[in-house]
């Protein structure tokens, strides 16, 4: 097992964690930004001050990668690498859909076995950003922009159930009505989610490189898709 610093900004919450051996021990959040700029120096101080009192051995920094703010995410980014130079350590890129589906697989015991996981990122007016995920994780369909009507989704709905979360979810609920279709609030990505993610890159030998390392911004996803969505 690791010591792992992790810091999420791609929303307007920003929050910094620190694990050891699979277990989160420090966990700081503000949900009343996006005011990343300036709390997000204390967090690291403090998350820093936490694992150096506590003889830690710091072994990397997992910090999310997008999609999500521009502003957001090169804040975070530009920490995160500042650490692992710093403190000569290993960086971990954990994709933020991917984040936002830790909480329900840790916490609800409620999930079918054959449920899907589709973590949504508000977008403009009917957009959002989102993923398909089982509940192991595998990506059953990969990050896209979505223009959201009732049939958006209609492939998956007419087979299975599926769960809708995070900060697009709620404008799509009006107009998703399938009977399969399950709507979980409260769901935003999290540092002290990220652990059980970061562990599988460090089991795995999955690390970015520092200097060539750069986050999934929204505005580049966008450029790159063929939707006209701005």
């Amino acid at each position: 097992m690791s010591c792992i610093l992790h810091i999420e900004t791609s929303t307007k919450v920003c929050s910094v964690a620190v694990s050891e051996d699979g277990q989160t021990v420090f966990d700081k959040v503000d949900y009343e930004g996006p005011s990343h700029a300036v709390v997000l120096g204390v967090f690291v101080d403090e998350a820093l001050s936490f694992i150096d009192s506590h003889a830690m051995p710091l072994d990397a920094v997992a910090v999310s990668c997008g999609p999500g703010s521009y502003t957001g995410l090169r804040i975070g980014v530009s920490m995160a690498k500042g650490i692992c130079y710093g403190r000569n350590v290993r960086l971990i890129s954990v994709p933020t859909l991917r984040l936002m589906c830790v909480p329900l697989l840790l916490y609800r015991d409620d999930l079918p076995e054959d449920a899907l996981l589709v973590p949504m990122i508000d977008a403009r007016r009917m957009e959002v950003y989102a993923a398909v995920y089982d509940r192991a994780l595998n990506e059953v369909r990969g990050t896209s922009a979505d223009i959201v009507d009732e049939s958006t989704y209609a492939d998956y709905l007419d087979h299975r159930p599926v769960y809708f979360f995070g900060d697009g979810a709620g404008k799509c609920k009006a107009c998703i009505s399938h009977p399969n279709a399950r709507f979980v609030e409260d769901v935003v990505p999290l540092a002290k989610n990220m652990f059980p993610l970061a562990e599988q890159a460090v089991a795995r030998g999955e690390f970015a490189d520092v200097a060539y390392f750069e986050p999934f911004y929204l505005k580049e996803f966008v450029a790159s898709t063929p939707r006209k969505l701005l």
